[in-house]
């Protein structure tokens, strides 16, 4: 028996073709770039977020003290701890050096604020969960210390 497909099996040509060939255009991107371009972004957040944080130290620890409200961590010690994993989230993400674990970190920060700080935020915090989700699910592509490193053991484990 003989299957009938409903594509035929050359590309169609004219403007047709065309426009399936620009709709497809994109998929030629790099993956690896697309992991770097989301690094980058949500590495910039972050970093952003730590330097705010330590231009205006007596500001954070009133914020963290009234304002964020958050449960079991006395507040001169949340806001260190949320600005040392800010910072050293940030550098790993946008070195792609231990990606997945800032990534784990970072989305445990992500999660913190939404729950007990800005839960109306939902959709910026949407945003960097997801870009910190590709991270930690694909790792941190070509363009990283954690793709050298891996290359470099792998020839050496040879």
């Amino acid at each position: 028996m003989t299957a009938i497909s409903d594509h035929p099996s050359t590309s169609p040509s004219g403007l047709v073709g065309v426009c399936r060939r620009i709709i497809k255009l994109p998929e030629r991107i790099p993956f690896s770039l697309i992991q770097l371009a989301a690094r980058i972004a949500v590495g910039h957040v972050f970093w952003q977020s730590a330097q705010s944080k330590l231009a205006s130290w007596p500001v954070t620890l009133q914020l963290f003290a009234n304002e964020y409200n958050l449960p079991f961590i006395d507040p001169s010690i949340a806001a260190p701890l949320a600005t040392a994993a800010e910072l050293t989230g940030s550098v790993l993400i946008f070195l792609g050096l231990f990606s997945r674990l800032a990534a784990l970190m970072l989305l445990g920060v992500v999660s913190v604020i939404q729950i007990f700080v800005y839960p109306e935020n939902w959709a910026e915090h949407l945003l960097w969960a997801s870009l910190l989700l590709l991270v930690l699910t694909r790792g941190a592509g070509v363009f990283s210390l954690d793709y050298v490193a891996d290359r470099n053991l792998s020839a050496s484990s040879k």
